[in-house]
């Protein structure tokens, strides 16, 4: 018995082995049968399957394959007549089905993962979220790397906490697009980095809060330099150029104007960190610090030496 049959034995009607007729049925509405007709590999039509196939390519029985149908957690099948068939883009689902399912996830929980997957892919485009259509000025200031993840990769980089909630949210902010079958996230930097704050303890819905506030305060910091650019820079190029500004003066303009703008926003966040962050780890040890933790509840004091020598009361200077 596989982990997927294991998960789901509580479930009435799950079978016992893939790609085998149901126990005690006696009967297989969709009976094994070759590819549709015309749907061979090579011909370049999309390949399509019958349910027996289907199931046996995803290591799950047929079965088990109604029972999804039934939780709608497949799309329908095209239909021809009594028969129906199944492509692509069912198969890789019941893949991802299989995966989170062995990830620990429930099919209540898999059903609204994928039902907030559906509204990304039907709200917005990949190429809408990431800006791809953008084709005479280039993406010179971001240098990101957007990366291609499947629902369950996805899961693995999280932890376990991509929620509909956090992928909504996610999808909201416009950190991930959904491209057929897979996710498209805009930043290999944002991703890492926001898996790495996951693994270190901070809920992901705290991070993508986080995230959506500096989203916000980024705007304003490149409305800054936009507004320098429009201001200063643009009339004084256009004016030196008789026949007017095209895409490659502009890029060129650009690209001298990108590292000045990073230094600038990469000296002012460090100088920022230095004070918030001293300012958090003072008031941190004037209230107690680690003593304070570790008294809770014992004493009704707490003498404590802070970071400038001077003594607290109770968690006070």
């Amino acid at each position: 018995m596989t982990d997927i049959e294991r998960a789901q034995s509580t479930a009435p009607g799950v079978p016992g082995r893939a790609g085998h007729a149901d126990e005690g049925s006696g009967t297989d509405p969709e009976p094994y049968a070759a590819p549709h007709a015309g749907a061979e590999a090579g011909n370049g039509e999309p390949h399509e399957y019958r349910a027996a196939e289907l199931a046996e390519l995803a290591g799950i029985t047929t079965r088990t394959l109604r029972f999804y149908r039934e939780r709608r957690l497949l799309p329908p099948p095209r239909r021809e007549g009594r028969v129906a068939f199944y492509d692509e883009h069912h198969l890789a689902r019941l893949r991802t089905i299989t995966a989170l399912v062995e990830r620990g996830h429930t099919l209540g929980g898999i059903a609204d993962l994928l039902e907030a997957f559906e509204k990304g892919r039907g709200s917005h485009g990949t190429a809408e979220l990431l800006g791809l259509e953008s084709a005479e000025i280039g993406h010179l200031f971001a240098e990101e790397t957007p990366i291609r993840l499947t629902p369950q990769e996805l899961a693995d980089y999280y932890q376990g906490e991509v929620t509909p909630e956090n992928l909504a949210a996610s999808l909201d902010i416009g950190y991930i697009a959904v491209d057929g079958d897979e996710f498209v996230h805009t930043s290999r930097r944002l991703l890492d980095a926001s898996s790495e704050l996951v693994k270190k303890g901070i809920p992901l819905a705290a991070v993508l809060a986080a995230g959506r506030e500096l989203r916000t305060q980024s705007e304003a910091t490149a409305e800054v330099f936009a507004r320098l650019f429009r201001t200063y820079l643009l009339p004084k190029h256009a004016a030196a150029a008789p026949d007017g500004l095209d895409a490659d003066c502009l890029n060129d303009l650009l690209t001298q104007l990108r590292p000045l703008a990073k230094q600038v926003v990469e000296a002012e966040l460090g100088l920022a960190l230095d004070r918030r962050v001293r300012d958090e780890i003072e008031e941190w040890l004037a209230n107690g610090g680690p003593a304070a933790r570790d008294d809770a509840g014992t004493t009704g004091t707490n003498d404590t030496t802070g970071k400038n020598g001077m003594t607290g009361t109770n968690g006070s200077r």
